[in-house]
């Protein structure tokens, strides 16, 4: 049999955790979605241009959680241009498309600078 036991509690990480909320503010995660959808313009596969200049990005706040969505608003006919560009897609004579992975090696780099960033301001 395992057993804990515990005393004290928690509040002094509590308050370390509370103080870090305000690290970043909305200019910052602005700074990182522009960047984003730059990043995405220059790699997505061109043709006409329609999907590359499509990209956008939204701040989504849920209680004391905060994202960054990245959006493409490239649709034809119900159908999101920049995901069959990247996971492929069907022709309508019966044949195959290989896609091409151009979303997470442009985007990753963004997510690091992100961690990068936000780790610095917890070591301060």
């Amino acid at each position: 049999m395992i057993s804990f036991e515990q005393k004290g509690d928690f509040s002094k990480l509590t308050s370390f955790l509370n103080n870090l909320k305000g690290v970043f503010g909305l200019s910052d995660l602005d700074k990182y979605g522009k960047r984003g959808v730059d990043a995405l313009a220059s790699a997505t596969p061109y043709d006409t241009g329609n999907t590359a200049g499509a990209w956008y990005y939204k701040i989504n706040r849920e209680g004391s959680s905060v994202s960054i969505e990245f959006c493409n608003r490239n649709v034809n006919q119900g159908v999101p241009i920049a995901i069959i560009l990247q996971y492929g897609h069907g022709t309508g004579t019966g044949g195959w498309i290989e896609g091409r992975d151009y979303i997470n090696p442009t985007i990753q780099p963004i997510f690091d600078e992100i961690l990068n960033d936000v780790w610095k301001e917890v070591c301060k």
